[in-house]
């Protein structure tokens, strides 16, 4: 494998559903890095925004917020801070690519596609349940509770992702491989990529 050049790996996923853990397994066996909770860092590194301001903008997209921002784009010329910063990340993510590595979210897939960048697009999903077992730091919170933070994150996501690309996040015809965590393990998940990697 080390005879060929890895192709960038992007991977989405459900809240909860183990996309920080298959991208640490792929890092390892590849001897590639990975981008996830460091990806704000380097972006604030790239472009001077505000730390607080890219945890809190760059993944996320309110219903809400889309829609005024959608009646601003439709009335005067307006840039929100959403607009800048994934501007900032779609740069990012495109310096990144140059070489082989793993980047979770951040609309990764579409940005690579839309520049003519092979990848392999991964997609994560897991059944409720098992994704609240996966976050049990909101445990304190309550079951309820935690199920409706999980659902807001999922929401938020799903909103991002459809503004800036036009496609659904968590529509299977988009990505080379989509997995149940429940059922497939991540190790297994892994394993199945790293396989396709070696015949590829």
């Amino acid at each position: 494998m080390k005879d060929k050049r890895i192709p960038v790996i992007t991977i989405n996923r459900e809240y909860g559903a183990g996309g920080r853990s298959l991208a640490a397994i792929l890092s390892e066996k590849l001897g590639i890095p990975y981008y996830d909770r460091d990806f704000v860092k380097k972006t604030v590194e790239e472009s001077g925004f505000d730390e607080e301001d890219v945890e809190r903008e760059g993944e996320e997209l309110s219903r809400s917020s889309r829609v005024i921002k959608n009646l601003f784009n439709t009335t005067v010329s307006y840039k929100s801070s959403h607009d800048a910063i994934f501007e900032a990340e779609k740069k990012l993510i495109l310096k990144l690519a140059e070489e082989p590595c793993i980047i979770v979210g951040r609309c990764a897939d579409r940005i690579l596609a839309g520049s003519g960048i092979d990848c392999i697009s991964i997609y994560l999903h897991a059944p409720l349940k098992m994704r609240l077992q996966r976050t049990e730091e909101l445990s304190e919170k309550g079951e309820i509770q935690a199920e409706k933070f999980i659902e807001k994150r999922d929401s938020q996501r799903r909103t991002f992702y459809k503004q800036y690309t036009g496609c659904d996040l968590f529509d299977a015809s988009n990505y080379t491989f989509c997995f149940d965590t429940e059922k497939v393990g991540i190790p297994i998940c892994a394993e199945m990529i790293l396989s396709m990697l070696k015949e590829d």
